[in-house]
């Protein structure tokens, strides 16, 4: 049996806060990846919301592991000035529920091509310069239609801004063919947390283990680097916010498992992935 902290995005279990701590709670899961919050997204909560947010997940038992922003997620033509201004609300929310990390992207529109390799680093690097002295980790994760989208831009990333710290999803790199395994080698120095989601061959999102993933090798490799903390994120059901996380041009795709609702599907997800680690 494998040492693990267990995180998830529980606004895949229930849109309001008091569902998704109920959630947690009755899946032994003590830290959230927060990204929805009563329906609005992290980045847009005020102070107030998000001291209302930390004191009711508190009172609930629940830690703030890391916010789950959509920094860095619009085209990289656009002005950059909405991302700075969002990502100082961001590290403000950080503060406040005592998020030790904050997920970021590296912009879309780039077709992975070099001409936009220096304009990626620059405001990456702004990210970085923002959140110096703010004791929160970035953490960059791979996504489909972005710049770092496969393993060796990703790598690039980490070498060209080394302060950035890695948030590795398998089910991503399936979506763009890349061997999550190559990539895990690839980046593994850089790793500092783990997304759980999985794929199938079509780019459809699956259950933990039912893709292509390779998650049981990549969880073992996962461990003996050493890290500890997973975020599950299901992404089985269309819940409140999915719609907002997906570029127009590459659509999360949800393979045909049928649940009832959210909650089902959430608790399904946390159940496979537990018996997975257990057989670790």
């Amino acid at each position: 049996m494998v040492n693990y902290k267990l995180c998830a995005f529980a606004d895949e279990a229930d849109k309001a806060l008091a569902g998704q701590i109920r959630a947690m709670q009755e899946n032994g899961i003590e830290y959230l990846e927060m990204r929805g919050v009563n329906g609005i997204n992290v980045a847009k909560l005020t102070a107030a919301e998000a001291k209302s947010a930390a004191a009711e997940l508190k009172a609930g038992g629940i830690k703030v592991w890391s916010l789950g922003s959509p920094a860095g997620k619009t085209p990289i033509t656009d002005p950059f000035d909405f991302e700075q201004e969002q990502f100082k609300r961001l590290l403000e929310t950080a503060d406040i529920t005592g998020a030790k990390c904050i997920r970021l992207f590296s912009f879309y529109g780039t077709d992975g091509k070099a001409a936009y390799r220096d304009e990626v680093m620059a405001r990456l690097s702004r990210f970085v310069e923002l959140a110096k002295g703010s004791g929160v980790i970035l953490c960059h994760e791979n996504e489909k239609g972005i710049y770092g989208d496969n393993a060796a831009r990703c790598l690039e990333i980490h070498r060209l801004v080394p302060e950035l710290k890695g948030v590795f999803d398998p089910a991503n790199f399936v979506q763009c063919e890349q061997d999550t395994l190559e990539a895990w080698d690839m980046l593994e120095p850089y790793i500092y947390y783990g997304h759980i989601k999985d794929a199938n061959k079509e780019g459809k999102v699956v259950p933990p283990g039912k893709g292509e993933g390779n998650l049981p090798t990549y969880l073992k490799r996962f461990f003996a680097k050493g890290c500890e903390v997973l975020t599950l994120e299901p992404h089985l059901t269309k819940f409140v916010g999915l719609a907002a996380l997906e570029n127009d041009d590459v659509p999360q795709s949800v393979a045909d498992w049928s649940f009832k609702s959210n909650r089902e599907a959430f608790d399904f997800a946390t159940n496979t992935l537990k018996k997975m680690l257990e057989e670790l």
